[in-house]
């Protein structure tokens, strides 16, 4: 059997980090196993889905890496829904409604009231139809049997479909759902697995007997649990949070995808460089029925551990025009977003204004200067140069590296001397060495 997987958001929005997460189980699995990733736009909502949504959803999967082998949208194939629903409508498997929504809602506190399950209650077979009010369409459920399937997720899943509700599945406007149309879609398409959230539990239970009237057995399903923000509930900035935000934050596609493949499972989250890679472990038995804790700033955590170990090829074509592989190797240590290596580059190859030194740090800098005349440059010069440093002045540990630092890139802080030292070379370290002495 070819794998085929397929992710199916509707362009009303753009996606966050649970729709990611969807798309990216989808993919993983399907790259796993040398199968298809459909992208299949779920635009029957006219009114509220638009062209702007369905380009941004499309632009971002590319930015992620999750590029679809095929693009489907359920707007141009409205005419496959329409034949299909004549043969559930022949077979007696649809049939015609005339409740309003205050009515279906009256009843079911009616229901609710006595102790009762609130399952539609279906008309006799010869209730005069309702001339006066166009029907809603309701899926007619066989009761006879109950519905169960091996979850790869949540293992044995059974329902009895006496206490759930023949699910509606058109409008009065003609208008589809998404039940009916996304089984018809899936049989078409040859979708082999369904992996989505557990909320989506309950309309398997009711798909799958959509698949069976059709003629057409089931997929395989994967009911992952939901993120939930780290504090315990989703939150509206988790709502949001998406690749829309990591685009303006500077954050690497793949460090949100090492996050949102491993959470929820009994893998580490680890920097991994490429969705290849991640496809190799992705494994379905690891996942646990516990909510997955989405936190940020582990993104952002994974995102610089990422870039320390980043090949300078990978990045070179997003690297300011003229730096090295040798200032990238010497720099990658010490950001933790892409966009932080033209500020160090600066440091490297540009001006740093002297620093305000105490009277005993002019004083080592200035010793630092001479004895950076005289050392060999050909091997280690930062190490040589701070060994005579503690032979001459005493001076070591912060005393000895701090005037040092601050002298030569003009930061608290920064990234390994040794190799700054290096990419410098003598002339630049003397001369400002000398600058910082004499400020």
């Amino acid at each position: 059997m070819s794998v085929v997987t397929r992710f199916a958001p509707s362009p009303t929005g753009r996606l966050h980090v649970g729709n990611i997460r969807t798309a990216l189980h989808n993919f993983l699995f399907a790259r796993k196993e040398g199968g298809a990733f459909i992208l299949r736009i779920d635009d029957t909502d006219r009114e509220r889905s638009t062209d702007e949504f369905d380009l941004a959803i499309r632009d971002d999967l590319e930015w992620l890496g999750l590029t679809a082998d095929k693009l489907v949208r359920q707007s141009q194939r409205f005419d496959l829904y329409e034949r299909e629903f004549a043969r559930l409508k022949a077979a007696g498997r649809v049939y015609a409604c005339y409740e309003t929504p205050e009515e279906l809602e009256l009843r079911r506190k009616v229901l609710l009231g006595r102790g009762l399950p609130p399952v539609y209650e279906r008309k006799p077979a010869d209730a005069p139809a309702q001339e006066d009010r166009p029907p809603h369409w309701r899926f007619r459920l066989d009761h006879h049997s109950p519905i169960a399937w091996n979850d790869l997720i949540r293992g044995e899943q059974k329902f009895d479909p006496k206490l759930l509700s023949d699910p509606v599945v058109r409008r009065e406007d003609g208008s589809w759902l998404y039940l009916l149309p996304s089984v018809i879609d899936d049989i078409d398409l040859c979708v082999t697995h369904v992996v989505r959230g557990e909320d989506h539990v309950s309309n398997s239970a009711v798909q799958i007997q959509m698949f069976e009237a059709l003629g057409s057995k089931p997929p395989l399903f994967a009911h992952e649990a939901l993120l939930v923000a780290a504090e315990g509930k989703l939150s509206k900035r988790l709502g949001s949070y998406g690749a829309e935000h990591l685009r303006e934050e500077g954050v690497e596609p793949i460090a949100l995808l090492d996050v949102l493949a491993r959470i929820g499972t009994s893998q580490p989250v680890e920097p991994i460089a490429s969705v290849e890679e991640l496809a190799e472990s992705f494994d379905f038995s690891t996942f646990g029925r516990a909510p997955a804790h989405f936190d940020p700033h582990e993104v952002e955590l994974i995102n610089a551990r990422l870039l320390h170990h980043l090949d300078y090829a990978l990045v070179a074509d997003r690297l300011p025009a003229g730096a090295t592989e040798q200032d990238w190797l010497a720099l990658r240590g010490n950001i933790e977003r892409l966009g932080d290596f033209a500020g160090w580059l600066a440091v490297l190859h540009g001006d740093v204004d002297p620093p305000e030194l105490g009277h005993d740090e002019r004083l080592l800098v200035k010793e630092a200067a001479g004895l950076a005349e005289k050392i060999d440059w050909s091997g280690e010069p930062w190490r040589a140069l701070t060994d005579e440093l503690k032979r001459s002045t005493g001076k070591k540990g912060r005393d000895l590296f701090h005037p040092l630092r601050l002298a030569l890139t003009g930061r608290e802080s920064g990234p390994e001397m040794a190799p700054l030292v290096l990419v410098m070379g003598k002339e630049m370290i003397v001369r400002r060495l000398e600058a910082a002495a004499r400020r």
